[in-house]
């Protein structure tokens, strides 16, 4: 009896671990490639209720700071290495990689409600209208500003105020002896980084990056104004340094009260307004982007998406997660766990029309007021060929723009003038829109 017994337990051990290495054999491990922004890292933390929920699945991530991100991907999915299962991408890389057939389109079926994004945002990352990257968080640009500091100087904020007034502003609230600065603004070069707010400014000043001929436009009186007004605004008024400063490094230094005013990306909103993360939390205001000729073009119109690359092995794996981490649920599950102040926005309509979201988030209708403004098809004074507010949707560009933020940087921190930059800049892009046969 004692041996039949043994001999059953025996087995049933035996049956359970070739149980568990039959289940650890079929887990899918799946590697998901993004940016190291506060939402990307929720993200990450959130994981495993989705792993949970699918088993079968594993998710293994590489986080990297943006222009090391782009690099990476865009060698990864042109060389079809497969490295990634997932990429974090956006606007620029979506519409152009779908139309070359290097990304999966994004299963958009059943209760996914892919009517409930932002038109902008799917138009975005759409390529004859079919999605081919879904969005995490959709965004604008929008001026951050201290009231306290700007009420002191005897000084005031409004909507689409001109460049001239936020010269003024920055002025008036700049106490360096404090450790306060006028303005904080990107200076570190890269397409996406210190390009993508350039761009808007020179557009404000009636730039544009190509004519209709797409002859580059970089020497124009346009762009040299603009630039050199942003040079000379950021030396006199921002904080030292500004030329190695992004996203990450200028956030920080908002919310240690060491900016007067920050104009970036809309999604910093929920950041700033956060009294876990932020020290004037509570004296944030908002305005729409400044403008100097047109409004056109002022704020620009991005969306950090999940893409899948062709390469991948792990379709159904990737698709899954994908759907999870942009569905109304996830939002529901930030919400949930850490306050609705703090979910990713920009993306769905759901979301601004949820109380619990316009209670909690005060920057609510300024963000969604500057997504809807920006229009990627009419964003410069003068006629252009192109797409795109804060970058022209063709191939070439990236290789352009990272050029210009190398330029602009180097004029920002002074090591050539601004007339220079820009010259060497036009001659870069003249020289790779002559190689690719655009004339």
């Amino acid at each position: 009896m004692n041996n039949t017994i043994k001999n059953a337990v025996t087995l049933t051990v035996s049956l359970s671990a070739a149980v568990i290495a039959v289940n650890a054999a079929a887990q899918t491990e799946i590697t998901v490639a993004t940016v190291n922004n506060g939402h990307m890292i929720e993200m990450q933390k959130l994981t495993p209720i989705f792993e949970k929920a699918n088993p079968d699945i594993k998710v293994k991530w590489v986080t990297l700071e943006e222009g090391v991100l782009r690099q990476n991907v865009t060698q990864d999915i042109a060389n079809k290495s497969g490295l990634y299962d997932v990429m974090t991408i956006g606007m620029y890389e979506a519409p152009i990689w779908g139309e070359r057939g290097w990304l999966q389109a994004v299963d958009t079926s059943g209760n996914y409600d892919k009517a409930d994004i932002l038109p902008s945002i799917r138009d975005g990352l759409s390529y004859k209208g079919t999605m081919y990257a879904s969005p995490f968080y959709g965004e604008s640009s929008m001026v951050m500003y201290r009231k306290d500091l700007v009420e002191a100087a005897g000084m005031e904020m409004n909507d689409r105020d001109s460049w001239d007034h936020i010269r003024d502003v920055a002025a008036a609230v700049n106490d360096p002896s404090k450790g306060i600065y006028g303005i904080c603004l990107r200076g570190k070069a890269g397409w996406g980084d210190n390009m993508a707010f350039m761009t808007t400014m020179a557009n404000s000043f009636g730039a544009r990056w190509f004519d209709e001929n797409w002859k580059p436009q970089l020497e124009s009186n346009e762009w040299k104004t603009a630039v050199n007004f942003y040079v000379n605004l950021v030396n006199k008024y921002g904080p030292p340094g500004s030329s190695s400063n992004s996203f990450n490094e200028s956030l920080a230094l908002f919310n240690e009260g060491k900016c007067g005013m920050w104009i970036d990306a809309t999604i910093a909103a929920s950041f700033v307004t956060d009294p876990k993360q932020s020290k004037v939390a509570d004296q944030v205001g908002f305005a729409q982007s400044p403008i100097s000729v047109t409004e056109k073009g002022a704020n620009w119109l991005w969306s950090w998406a999940l893409g899948i690359p062709v390469a991948t092995k792990n379709v159904d794996a990737a698709q899954k997660f994908v759907r999870w981490a942009t569905s109304k649920e996830y939002i529901q599950l930030v919400g949930n766990t850490n306050g609705w102040a703090a979910v990713p926005t920009g993306t769905r309509s759901s979301t601004y029309a949820n109380p619990k979201f316009q209670k909690a988030a005060v920057f609510a209708e300024a963000e969604l007021k500057a997504i809807n403004s920006a229009n990627p098809n009419d964003s410069t004074l003068k006629p252009s060929p192109y797409v795109g507010v804060q970058f022209a949707a063709i191939p070439e560009f990236q290789a352009i723009g990272t050029t210009a933020g190398q330029m602009v940087s180097g004029a920002l921190a002074g090591s050539m003038s601004v007339d220079q930059a820009l010259k060497n800049a036009n001659r870069a892009a003249d020289r790779q829109m002559r190689q690719a046969g655009y004339y």
